[in-house]
């Protein structure tokens, strides 16, 4: 039986993942006392006695917990911004790149994908790494996420009583185009510069929906709508929580389609002049909880969808 401990398990997104993870019998929950939850000590006894530590954390206290690993046997899975790029952390995207399952699996340090950066990547990577667009290419993405996304606070904003008027409409934010997302989207995805990426939270709970616009003449290659759609299909081919959806009859797709799931559909709209193409998942699934969840089982050689809802 492994064990498991979550530093910063009253959080969202450590709530969320003990949630997949209770009634799992293949797995010991290391909890300690509330009064404790901010002691170095306790933490550090809890976190070298598990076989795998999830990171639920802000950044400076996400570096603060990772420092505290004296056992070179636990997997730290960080949840927070602060190892994404850092050297000697693998990045947990599991499809994303080929042989990226099997560096994970290898792993002992594995920083958990942004939700924004997840929507993108899914995107971005293949057309780069099909050979469709390259490095240059003039990427943007806008990003339209549920209120959870912001973590206690902003849920705690958006259901307040008497809230302000403004929070009834989205909201842009990220307005100086320097999202904390930005260098992990550029480098994983190879590009040399980084995308105008505008995200965009609305008054309601979960889900995600980013749309990155994509001109056919600006490629590498010219492709076809059904092109497009063929090549992210070939991409992800076989994977289990990607796959490109039909797109809807109704002529609408709603950001919270894949709310409460941890799945992540794409979808290529437009024509063969002007495309866009855009990844559906749920900010705490795919985007957060469900991505760590499913990190942790790959590293400790699980079934990598256990606990998943798919």
């Amino acid at each position: 039986m492994y064990k498991i401990f979550i530093d910063g398990r009253a959080g969202t997104t450590g709530l969320k993942i003990d949630q997949r993870l209770s009634g799992r019998e293949d797995l010991e929950i290391l909890t300690i006392p509330d009064a404790l939850r901010k002691d170095e000590h306790a933490r550090a006894e809890a976190i070298n006695a598990a076989d795998a530590v999830f990171l639920c954390l802000p950044d400076p206290a996400a570096r603060e917990a990772a420092a505290l690993v004296s056992n070179p046997h636990t997997v730290v899975i960080d949840t927070s911004t602060a190892h994404r790029t850092a050297e000697g952390w693998t990045y947990g995207f599991a499809e994303l790149l080929p042989g990226q399952r099997e560096k994970i699996r290898a792993s002992r340090r594995i920083a958990n994908p942004g939700c924004h950066a997840t929507g993108f990547l899914a995107i971005a990577t293949p057309l780069i790494r099909l050979g469709l667009a390259d490095a240059s290419y003039p990427f943007s993405a806008t990003s339209l996420t549920g209120y959870s996304g912001g973590g206690k606070k902003m849920i705690a904003q958006y259901e307040e009583e008497g809230r302000p008027a403004s929070y009834d409409a989205p909201r842009h934010y990220g307005l100086s185009l320097t999202h904390k997302h930005l260098p992990e989207m550029t480098r994983l995805a190879g590009l040399s510069h980084p995308p105008v990426f505008n995200p965009v939270v609305a008054d309601y709970f979960s889900g995600m929906a980013v749309s990155v616009p994509v001109f056919p003449s600006l490629l590498k290659k010219r492709v076809t709508v059904q092109e497009m759609r063929d090549a992210l299909a070939a991409y992800y081919a076989g994977e289990a929580l990607i796959s490109v959806a039909e797109n809807p009859e109704d002529g609408f797709l709603s950001a919270n389609t894949l709310s409460g799931s941890d799945r992540l559909n794409l979808y290529v709209l437009g024509n063969d002049d002007m495309m866009t193409i855009i990844s559906v998942f749920d900010n705490l699934g795919k985007g957060a909880s469900g991505a760590a969840v499913q990190n942790m089982n790959i590293a400790l050689g699980a079934e990598e969808t256990k606990s998943l809802i798919l």
